[in-house]
């Protein structure tokens, strides 16, 4: 059975960090697109980072908003995916979604169910 599980969100004050977690069952994450979307309360959801297996090493990604603060990383022996959140501002206040994509056929796309970060003094 193919699951995505989030978490390690919570509640940090301005400038805090926060790491959380995608672990993935039913799936390898060494052969899947994944990345980490946010949705604030009355907004899209957004995309965040990418991380993405090419033939010389793993390539990254990130929205202008997250550039230089956020790290998308993966550990494939245990098949999870980070986001690792540093100098967080009050709008990064969001559910942190994780989503994988499959990199050749069959294309599928998996979403995980989601974990609050909140941004708050």
């Amino acid at each position: 059975q193919v699951q995505l599980v989030e978490s390690g969100g919570g509640l940090v004050q301005p400038g805090g960090s926060l790491r959380l977690s995608c672990a993935a069952s039913g799936f390898t994450v060494a052969t899947y697109r994944m990345r980490w979307y946010r949705q604030a309360p009355g907004k899209e959801r957004e995309w965040v980072a990418t991380i993405t297996s090419t033939s010389t090493g793993d390539s990254t990604n990130y929205a202008d908003s997250v550039k230089g603060r956020f790290t998308i990383s993966r550990d494939n022996p245990k098949n999870t995916v980070y986001l690792q959140m540093s100098s967080l501002k009050p709008e990064d206040t969001a559910v942190y979604y994780c989503r994988a994509n499959s990199q050749a056929s069959p294309y599928r796309t998996y979403w995980g169910q989601g974990t609050q970060v909140t941004v708050s003094s």
